[in-house]
C-alpha cells in the first residue's frame, strides 16, 4: 500500500507553519515568516489568502516539496462558531464563515481556505480541526451573574493530541479515559476530560485559571472592578493586563520561565515566589478539575513548552500525583495533532464531522432576560 501524503497549514499574526506528512511522520515543516510590512497591504485578514498562498508555494518550491499526490490538505480552524472537537470536513457554510470571521478575526481563520485551494490544484479531501471547540458541560457555563457565562478557550489542538497518544500508549482509546490535562506555554490552561469531550476547562484568554507567563489567570473580581474605576488604565490596557501582559510579564517584566526560573536559582526572591506560585496555582487547578471527574481519572498529563522544566513538573507532580500518574508530554504537537485527526477519518476510526454554521451552545432555553 502506498504511503498517503498530507499536507498541513497552521497560520498565525506574523507567520505561517507548513508540514508534509507522510501518514503520521512528518517529512518536511517549515515556518514562513511574513513580515509587518507585507501584511500591512491588506486591510482585512482575510485579504491576506492570496498573498498566503503565493508565499507557501514560493517556500515548497524553494525547498523542493511538491503536493502532487496529497489525499488531504489539513487547517487549523479558527474564528467559527463554537462547535464539538473532531475532525470536519470542508463545506461551502465553513470556508464562508473562517473567511468573514463570524466570531472575530484571526489568521488561523485562513488555514481552511488555504487547504481547499491547494485541493483545487491538486486534488484531495479538505480537512479542519477545530481550536473553536465547546464541549462545556451546562453546570460549567454557569457563573454567579445572571447573564454571564464561562467560555470555552483552551489548548484544544495540543490537549487532544496528547490524550490520544497517551491512550494508545496504553492501548486504549481517549474516548475511554477521563483525564485531566494541563497545557503549559504563554498561557495556561487545564482541563478535565471526561469520555473523549472537554467537559470543563479554565478559559485561557478571559481571565481565568492559573497565572501563566503572560496571562494574569483568575483575579478577585472586587479588586478587578477597583482596578478599572481607578483612572489609571484604559479599558484595553485591563484587557492586555489579563491577556497579554499579565502573570510573569506583569511582576518580573519577562515571558521566559527559564529566565524566571535562572534568576530564582540566583536567590531572586521575587522570582522564586512569582515561579512558585504559578506551579501552585497549576496543581491547584488540576485538583479541582479532579473533582470534576469526582476523583476517578486515569492520569493528569502536562504539556507545552514549559513542561520541557523538571522543577516545574516535580512542583506539580508533587502536588497531584495522589489523584492519579502524572505523564509528561513536553512541547507542542498542534501539526502533528492535525494530520493525526485526518489520519483518524481516512482510516475510518471516526467519522468526519460537519459544521453547520451554529454553534453547540445558545443559551439556556429556560433562562430569559
Amino acid at each position: 500500500m502506498s504511503v498517503r501524503k498530507l499536507f498541513v497549514i497552521n497560520p498565525g499574526s506574523t507567520s505561517t507553519k507548513i508540514a508534509l506528512f507522510h501518514e503520521h511522520e512528518m517529512v518536511f515543516s517549515t515556518t514562513v515568516e511574513h513580515s509587518a510590512e507585507d501584511l500591512a497591504a491588506f486591510k482585512e485578514i482575510s485579504d491576506q489568502l492570496e498573498y498566503r498562498e503565493k508565499v507557501i508555494l514560493e517556500e515548497l518550491e524553494k525547498a523542493g516539496v511538491s503536493l502532487e499526490g496529497c489525499v488531504a490538505f489539513v487547517g487549523r480552524g479558527g474564528s467559527t462558531y463554537g462547535v464539538v472537537g473532531g475532525t470536519y470536513e470542508a463545506n461551502p457554510i465553513l470556508i464562508e464563515h473562517l473567511l468573514v470571521g463570524i466570531t472575530g478575526h484571526h489568521p488561523s481563520s485562513l488555514a481552511v481556505p488555504l487547504a481547499d485551494r491547494f485541493a483545487i490544484q491538486y486534488g484531495g479531501r479538505v480537512f479542519m480541526i477545530s481550536e473553536c471547540t465547546d464541549e462545556l458541560q451546562d453546570l460549567a457555563r454557569v457563573t454567579g451573574v445572571k447573564g454571564v457565562y464561562r467560555d470555552f478557550f483552551t489548548h484544544t489542538l495540543n490537549q487532544k493530541e496528547v490524550a490520544h497518544r497517551y491512550a494508545a500508549s496504553i492501548g486504549k482509546e481517549y474516548k475511554d479515559l477521563n483525564l485531566v490535562i494541563s497545557h503549559m506555554g504563554g498561557g495556561v490552561s487545564v482541563s478535565a476530560h471526561r469520555k473523549g469531550r472537554t467537559i470543563d476547562t479554565t478559559d485561557v484568554i478571559h481571565g481565568d485559571g492559573p497565572m501563566a507567563p503572560t496571562r494574569s489567570g483568575a483575579l478577585p473580581a472586587v479588586s478587578l472592578v477597583k482596578l478599572c474605576f481607578s483612572g489609571k488604565y484604559t479599558q484595553r490596557e485591563v484587557y492586555n493586563l489579563i491577556s497579554k501582559e499579565g502573570g510573569m510579564v506583569s511582576h518580573l517584566g519577562v515571558a521566559d520561565v527559564r529566565e524566571v526560573s535562572r534568576r530564582a536559582e540566583n536567590g531572586d526572591e521575587y522570582a522564586k515566589l512569582i515561579y512558585d506560585a504559578m506551579i501552585y496555582q497549576i496543581g491547584k487547578y488540576i485538583g479541582a478539575y479532579a473533582a470534576v471527574l469526582k476523583g476517578e481519572v486515569d492520569a493528569v498529563l502536562l504539556t507545552g513548552g514549559i513542561s520541557k522544566d523538571p522543577n516545574v513538573v516535580k512542583g506539580i507532580e508533587d502536588m497531584v500525583k495522589f489523584i492519579a500518574p502524572v505523564v509528561v508530554y513536553p512541547g507542542e504537537f498542534e501539526m502533528e495533532g492535525l494530520a493525526a485527526g485526518a489520519i483518524r477519518v481516512l482510516d475510518g476510526v471516526e467519522e468526519p464531522l460537519i459544521y453547520n454554521g451554529k454553534p453547540v451552545w445558545e443559551g439556556f432555553p429556560f433562562v430569559t432576560d
